[in-house]
């Protein structure tokens, strides 16, 4: 099947002569792919898997996965695509679970439980800015994780990276009607529990992100020495925390509201770690 929706017209010619490059062995190719690849792949793993840690375990995974079959990409879809269709199976059946997941958590618990604890005011302690923001990215992925991971996968390749029902479905390996109805669903079940519960998307919500934080500190869920998200290293000009908060604002709705992330980078060490085992003899196409 060639993708040819709108937004995504096939591969040009440069995407295929680097990747024929990379599969006549030439190593710069590969690592000119890998470079290409690592930051969105970064970003689909961690609204899959919550934790950036178990991110850049799921990243590296897939890149060694589409790096190992890069002879059998026919140009059916830019490479991106390809590598998010491959990106998407594996994050879909990877054994590794969330603790919403384990706990098999509803969205109706998650909303209860986040009125335990909820502070009268907004938090004013130290770096009470940085830690509002850590709660709300925190508590953002977190919601995503009370998804089943079909309608997880649906949610973010529309609503947080954009992608049409035709790419989408070609990348979750389903048609796009069953792939609409998934996304449906997504989008019901999230719109409903952001108006009853998250103040961003809803002012008469009960939930405020600064009236979380103390609780959040005191279970462990965001340290101030290390916040995971909010102190994230990014792509090279993208979006910060900041300007993703503003585009929240501006469009208020269920959608701003899960995607007001920053453009996160993959982390560098584990990206050099990847070059590694690339050059370890591994991959026959670099020998």
């Amino acid at each position: 099947m060639q993708i040819e929706a709108d937004g995504d017209r096939g591969p040009d010619s440069a995407e295929r002569d680097l990747v024929a490059r990379a599969v006549a062995g030439d190593s710069t190719a590969v690592g000119d792919i890998v470079r290409q690849l690592q930051d969105p792949i970064y970003r689909l793993a961690l609204r899959m898997v919550w934790r950036p840690a178990d991110a850049e375990d799921a990243t590296q995974e897939i890149l060694l996965r589409a790096v190992g079959k890069l002879d059998t990409w026919r140009g059916e879809a830019k490479l991106l695509t390809w590598a998010y269709r491959i990106g998407v199976n594996y994050l879909i059946n990877l054994n590794r679970r969330t603790p919403q997941e384990a706990r098999q958590l509803s969205l109706d618990e998650f909303s209860e439980g986040l009125k335990d604890g909820l502070a009268e005011e907004d938090y004013r302690g130290p770096e009470s800015t940085l830690l509002t923001h850590e709660v709300r990215l925190n508590c953002s992925q977190a919601m995503l994780q009370c998804l089943a991971r079909e309608e997880r996968v649906a949610f973010v390749l529309s609503d947080v990276f954009e992608l049409n029902s035709t790419e989408a479905a070609w990348i979750a390996d389903t048609t796009p009607a069953a792939y609409r109805k998934r996304l449906e669903r997504a989008k019901k079940r999230l719109g409903n529990f952001l108006t009853r519960t998250c103040g961003l998307s809803n002012p008469d919500a009960f939930c405020k992100c600064s009236r979380r934080v103390g609780k959040a500190l005191e279970l462990g869920r965001v340290d101030p020495r290390r916040p995971a998200f909010a102190a994230h290293p990014i792509t090279p000009g993208g979006r910060s925390v900041e300007e993703a908060e503003r585009q929240m604002v501006r469009l208020h709705d269920a959608a701003a509201v899960i995607g007001a992330h920053p453009d996160y980078a993959a982390p560098r060490a584990r990206m050099e770690a990847i070059g590694s085992l690339l050059r370890s003899g591994r991959f026959p196409l670099l020998e």
